[in-house]
């Protein structure tokens, strides 16, 4: 019967995995391969160039005007009086300059705090988007690291589970033990198997998960990490909070959509101011495709006052008092519940670096206790339900040492976003 059940748990043995021909990737590798891929970030990016571009156009707008040329060539099906050539011409070409200032306008002012906040604001988001993407390869590359753990510990409860087999059947074969621990320790190691083929199962969809976030058609693993308990964090509660508020990407983000929203609608209310604007302007007209016959320049001052558009512009000025409403509830929001968020994350960490002393701490305690009761059963002085108790709790303690070590892992890269910055004091030993 022993030998039936062997023979059926052999055959369900998980397949060996050849992590050797493998791609292995670093953390900052991963990050830095990863950002380039995820679509909201490239899309932040963008914003931010195209941001960057209207600041510079508004700069320019103070010293530059908009300048416009134009050429045009026209051949007709009968001879007509050419007002260029003062002659009968069945062509007709006129080239036209014309520049553009706007000497006095509310808009220019407006339209360069309004760039400016609005830049500010894209940079802010390109940021939060960054450590959202890090935030996402972080979780895909512990994930690995913590099921590869995960399935270490599966190989070595077999392993024990296949020694405790060879010292019940011995021990049965001198009669020191009846058959029923042979069996007990068979189902004990058809269990440990089982469980094993489940972690290396996971740990192959981890594997490929981490593939597409670095971008390679295929599993990818992880350089392995320290496994020491995880380091205290550089910085206290409250000064976690205040560089939050600071420079808390999505806070920032919040602070300079609220400036935007406030100074479009002080430019939407610019509306109502007259506008100085000089225009120069110079023509010319022949019968040839490069018009010289004749020119006429030009300069013109032209004052304008808006009076009335059917309320269009009452509607713009309730939009964008509308937009920077909503803009400044968020803001305020953000900020209100900054203190509970980060308190969240910070104490999530703590927490968790506590919990991986502690499970370091049974961990110990459970192999140390798995060790004398292996000792008792060689000798007889146990039972082997004792044994495989023993060889649970260690098993047990093993997987709560990895989780504890992934959760810890995790909180601190979701603080990290949250505040903005890398804690690198906390980098290589605190993995």
């Amino acid at each position: 019967m022993i030998a039936l059940l062997l023979g059926a748990q052999l055959a369900m043995a998980a397949p060996a995995i050849d992590i050797d021909s493998l791609p292995v990737v670093t953390l900052d590798e991963a990050l830095s391969r990863s950002v380039r891929l995820n679509p909201d970030y490239v899309r932040a990016l963008s914003t931010v160039a195209e941001a960057d571009w209207i600041r510079k156009t508004a700069r320019v707008a103070f010293f530059i005007p908009a300048v416009s040329a134009t050429l045009d060539y026209t051949k007709y099906s009968q001879a007509f009086f050419n007002i260029g050539t003062f002659n009968q011409s069945s062509t007709a070409s006129t080239f036209q300059l014309t520049a553009s200032y706007e000497l006095l306008s509310a808009r220019k002012f407006t339209e360069l705090g309004r760039t400016a906040a609005q830049l500010e604001n894209a940079q802010a988001t390109e940021a939060q988007h960054r450590y959202a993407a890090a935030l996402l390869t972080e979780s895909a590359y512990y994930a690995v690291i913590s099921d590869a753990e995960f399935a270490q510990v599966e190989r070595d409860r077999v392993a024990r589970a296949e020694a405790q087999l060879a010292l019940a059947r011995a021990r049965v074969a001198t009669g020191a033990a009846v058959q029923s621990d042979s069996l007990t320790v068979v189902l004990e190691l058809v269990r440990a198997r089982s469980s094993l083929l489940s972690r290396e199962s996971q740990l192959r969809v981890s594997r490929l998960e981490l593939g597409r976030r670095v971008g390679t058609d295929g599993p990818v693993d992880a350089a392995p990490l320290d496994t020491l308990v995880p380091a205290r964090l550089p910085l206290g509660l409250p000064e976690a909070v205040m560089q939050a508020l600071q420079q808390g990407p999505e806070y920032r983000a919040a602070r300079s959509a609220e400036r935007a929203a406030d100074v479009a609608l002080s430019g939407r209310r610019g509306a109502y101011l007259p506008i100085l604007t000089l225009t120069a302007a110079h023509a010319r007209f022949d019968e040839h495709i490069f018009p010289s016959a004749s020119n006429v320049s030009s300069i013109t001052i032209t004052a304008s006052l808006p009076l009335w558009d059917n309320g269009q512009r009452e509607l713009a000025i309730i939009r964008a008092r509308s937009d920077r409403d909503v803009a400044r509830a968020i803001r305020t929001d953000l900020e209100l519940a900054a203190q509970r968020d980060v308190t969240e994350a910070y104490d999530g960490y703590s927490t968790a670096r506590a919990q991986a002393e502690l499970a370091f701490t049974a961990k110990v305690a459970a192999r140390e206790n798995y060790r004398v009761q292996e000792a008792r059963y060689r000798s007889g002085a146990t039972t082997v339900l004792d044994l495989l108790l023993a060889q649970s709790d260690l098993s047990d303690a093993e997987s709560q040492l990895v989780q504890a070590r992934y959760a810890a892992r995790l909180a601190r890269a979701l603080l990290e976003s949250i505040l903005g910055t890398r804690f690198d004091s906390i980098q290589g030993g605190s993995q």
